[in-house]
């Protein structure tokens, strides 16, 4: 069974750092692509980061270049976000997903591709 487990997630005033830990058990990361997205309070789920299974390439959301990163530990079977210089807008729960793709492409945010969640971590973002 896939599990995707998060945390990391917290309170931080505007400017602050955070890093999002994603473990995975009952499958290998390098199998899928992976991906981190977000939820808002009246907002609809959205996609922030992926890492493409075929060559490990990531792609970020617009609102988030230059500020955050994705990475990943195979050893440890575990994935990571880092958030820098955070804003109040970036606040929401964080969930990791294995996405059923090689390529993350254009359809990594549907939740038709999602093998796996996580629960979510919350961020809190002050201003």
């Amino acid at each position: 069974q896939l599990r995707l487990v998060e945390s990391g997630g917290g309170l931080v005033q505007s400017g602050g750092s955070l890093r999002l830990s994603c473990e995975a058990s009952g499958f290998s990361l390098g199998y899928y692509s992976m991906a981190w997205l977000r939820r808002a309070p009246g907002k609809p789920r959205e996609g922030v980061a992926c890492m493409n299974e075929g060559d490990q390439r990531t792609i970020v959301t617009k609102s988030v270049k230059g500020r955050f990163t994705m990475s990943r530990d195979d050893a440890k079977n575990v994935l990571y976000l880092q958030m820098n210089d955070l804003k109040p807008e970036d606040s929401g729960v964080y969930l990791c997903a294995a996405v059923h793709l090689h390529f993350c492409g254009d359809l990594w945010t549907d939740p038709e591709y999602v093998e796996a969640w996580g629960q979510g971590t919350p961020v809190t973002v002050s201003s």
